[in-house]
């Protein structure tokens, strides 16, 4: 019974962290008069859309930290992919190219990067730092003077911008029972199923998680490990791929700079939803929750007009909690 405790527990902890963390906000609020407007349907619209990008990229961050791995360019990687699709639009193409453009840029990358993880064997931390620097430099060299490509307004359909809209129209599923979600939020939650379906009703996912436990033994039980490196950096890389394409809908163009740091984001949320930088632990459920604690603890200090240092400590703090939670876990 205690076991079983156990297990509901560590299963329900991104979940408990994330109440947490919004009651914390809530009672906050209500101590200065409900100045901040915490708990509202626009506070969850904008939440909820500041955390598409985020959330589709550590999807494809979940599956490779179970493998034991880790993508340090996934954050330039996106920009370099919102950069070619940029480009596409620049170069007469439609929005359906652009598309296929951004999520083959992203594929190319993850696919390069599972290459030289699996068949050099090196470590993940090392050759991702090194592609990082590399998808950065592609980008600029894609990009105009100044490290960005504007294709021309008309080239930009409505819809893509109502992608991460806070007012979206028209009024989506579900509304009002839920608040009146951007398309992109939807799209996230699809893709997050799909993620989830692979990791627990597939042979790849039961090889990840196999391979994240212990790569040796994974490998003498038969599972092929440098196909399925190959093949989950590759799955990421077109997660990648779209999270460029949210950056340009946001911003309407490609910014090679755009993703410096974004992957500390896209890790440390896959963290905090409880995925083991040991490799063999990690749910979609967990980043999910994890995107959401880092969208609250942004808006909720936004809101109470705290600094942004304040944001930055309580995150840092998170983080560190999460990682010795994980350890003590391991130790166990």
């Amino acid at each position: 019974m205690t076991s079983l405790i156990r297990r509901i527990l560590t299963a329900a902890g991104p979940l408990l962290a994330l109440l947490v963390v919004i009651a914390f906000f809530a009672i906050a609020d209500a101590a200065q008069g409900f100045e901040g407007r915490f708990l509202t349907s626009g506070s969850a619209r904008l939440v909820g859309l500041q955390s598409v990008k985020i959330g589709i990229a550590a999807l494809g961050m979940t599956m490779i930290i179970i493998a034991g791995g880790i993508d340090l360019s996934a954050g330039t990687a996106a920009a370099l992919c919102g950069c070619t699709a940029a480009w596409t639009l620049q170069q007469g193409g439609g929005i359906a190219a652009a598309f296929a453009v951004a999520i083959a840029t992203g594929m190319l990358c993850g696919c390069v990067n599972g290459s030289l993880v699996s068949l050099l064997r090196l470590v993940p931390f090392i050759i991702t730092l090194g592609t990082m620097t590399v998808f950065m430099g592609l980008g600029k060299t894609i990009a105009d003077e100044g490290g960005t490509i504007t294709p021309p307004v008309e080239s930009i359909p409505d819809w893509l911008v109502s992608m991460v809209t806070q007012f979206p129209e028209p009024e989506w599923i579900a509304y009002p029972i839920l608040p009146n979600f951007c398309w992109g939020v939807w799209l996230w939650l699809v893709l997050a199923a799909g993620v989830s379906f692979l990791l627990h009703r597939t042979v790849l996912g039961r090889h990840l998680y196999a391979i994240g436990s212990n790569e040796s033994t994974a490998r003498l039980c038969g599972v092929p490990v440098v196909r399925t490196k190959l093949l989950v950096y590759s799955l990421a890389g077109c997660l990648v791929g779209l999270a460029g394409m949210v950056d340009l809908a946001r911003m309407g163009k490609g910014d090679a700079s755009a993703g410096m740091g974004l992957e500390l984001e896209i890790i440390a949320a896959v963290v905090i939803g409880g995925g083991s930088l040991s490799g063999g632990r990690g749910s979609v459920i967990g980043t999910i929750c994890g995107v959401l604690i880092m969208g609250v603890i942004n808006h909720g200090c936004t809101a109470l007009g705290l600094e942004n240092q304040v944001e930055n400590i309580l995150l840092g703090a998170i983080i560190i909690t999460a990682v010795y939670v994980d350890r003590l876990r391991n130790q166990n």
